[in-house]
């Protein structure tokens, strides 16, 4: 098993309790035919949560992410996932605990704007 593999699976085991009550949610969205991966590696980044099949990734953002150090690093992530084709969605902890229901409902829309990609270019790339 790769590192990459084990390190993803570690934050699995470590997921916030916002993203825990997220995903709880993400997944029934499986009986609408859309799957999603929770800590998902990319390019030397884990995803909090992303739809491959729609190039959409999902990022549950503490306040840690606010300080410039961490919103430069964020910057820059996105750039990466924006070349790749991605769309984020960012949410605040805050935002999550308080009105999942939007935050379901945003999810749910940008999913059903965006385009399938076809079946060669759905799977991450290697790394």
């Amino acid at each position: 098993m790769t590192s990459q593999v084990q390190r993803a699976r570690a934050f699995r085991q470590a997921m916030s309790e916002p993203e825990v009550m997220l995903w709880a949610r993400l997944k029934q969205l499986r009986a609408q035919g859309h799957h999603i991966r929770r800590q998902a590696p990319f390019r030397g980044y884990y995803l909090d949560f992303v739809c491959y099949a729609r190039r959409l990734a999902i990022e549950v953002d503490g306040g840690q992410h606010g300080h410039d150090g961490q919103a430069r690093h964020d910057a820059v992530r996105d750039q990466v996932l924006a070349r790749h084709g991605f769309r984020v969605l960012r949410f605040a902890t805050s935002d999550v605990r308080r009105d999942i229901g939007w935050v379901m409902d945003t999810i749910v829309q940008a999913l059903e704007a965006a385009p399938p990609v076809s079946r060669q270019r759905r799977d991450p790339p290697s790394p």
